[in-house]
C-alpha cells in the first residue's frame, strides 16, 4: 500500500498546474462540474478553513510529477481557503475528503477500477460520490461510497438522496443534473444561476413597491392640496 511521505526530492513549485486533458468531455458535463463547485463554494463562503475545489491537479507523491489526479469536484476541511494553481497532499497536510467524479465514456473505467482504488487506498479520501448525466456508463448512474475501516462502504439513499456526513448535505439526481440538498433547511441550494435570478427577482419586487408608495405618496399630496 502506497504512503504519503515528504523526501526533499522535488521543489513545490516544480508541478505542473495541468495534464493537458480537456477540462471535461461534454458542455453538460462542464456546466455541472462548474455549477457544483461555484453552490459549494456560496455554501462554505463564510466557514472558514473549507477549501472547495475541482478539475485541480491533486499530487500524492513527493518528487513524482506523475502522481496525480484531478477530482471533478472536491471539498477538503481544516485547510486555508485561498485560490491555488495545485494541491499538493504533503504540503496541505490533509487529502480530498469529499470527491465527486461526473462519469463519460473515456473516464467510466478510471473512476470506477483506477480512482476508486487510489481514493480509497493511497489518498483515503472519506466519501466517493459518483454520477453518470446520462446513464450510459455508470450503473447504478448514482452512488456514493464511504470510507470505513479502509473500505469502500456503499452509502444507502434517503428519501432519494445520498447524504454527505463531510460536507453535512444531501446529493439528489433531477434528470441530468446533480443537486444539493439541506437537510437543516429542507431546501435545495440554488446554483449561481438560480441565485442570480433570484436576486433580481427580488430587486425587481423592490423597485415595484417602491414605485407603488411613491405613486401612493404623490397621490395623497395632491388630495392635501386639493382640500
Amino acid at each position: 500500500m502506497s504512503r504519503i511521505t515528504r523526501p526533499p526530492l522535488l521543489d513545490d513549485l516544480d508541478y505542473p498546474t495541468s495534464d493537458g486533458r480537456p477540462m471535461a468531455e461534454t458542455d453538460w458535463h462542464r456546466i455541472l462540474m462548474v455549477a457544483l463547485i461555484d453552490t459549494l463554494i456560496e455554501f462554505f463562503v463564510r466557514v472558514p478553513r473549507v477549501y472547495v475545489s475541482g478539475n485541480l491537479l491533486v499530487f500524492y507523491e513527493p518528487g513524482n510529477k506523475r502522481k496525480h489526479l484531478a477530482p471533478d469536484v472536491f471539498v477538503v476541511r481544516g485547510v486555508r481557503k485561498h485560490k491555488r494553481s495545485n494541491y499538493l497532499i504533503w504540503r496541505e497536510g490533509k487529502p480530498p475528503e469529499f470527491v465527486i467524479e461526473l462519469t463519460s465514456s473515456t473516464t467510466r473505467r478510471e473512476d470506477i477500477k483506477k480512482k476508486y482504488e487510489l481514493y480509497r487506498d493511497v489518498l483515503k479520501v472519506k466519501e466517493y460520490f459518483l454520477f453518470d448525466p446520462f446513464e450510459d456508463y455508470l450503473k447504478p448512474a448514482f452512488q456514493g461510497f464511504r470510507l470505513q475501516e479502509g473500505e469502500y462502504v456503499p452509502i444507502e439513499f434517503v428519501n432519494g438522496r445520498l447524504p454527505s456526513e463531510v460536507v453535512g448535505l444531501h446529493l439528489e439526481r433531477e434528470g441530468s443534473d446533480l443537486r444539493l440538498w439541506n437537510p437543516v433547511t429542507g431546501l435545495r441550494l440554488p446554483t449561481p444561476e438560480e441565485a442570480r435570478h433570484l436576486a433580481e427577482e427580488r430587486a425587481e419586487r423592490a423597485e415595484a413597491e417602491t414605485a407603488r408608495l411613491r405613486r401612493e405618496i404623490e397621490a395623497l399630496r395632491r388630495q392635501a392640496r386639493k382640500r
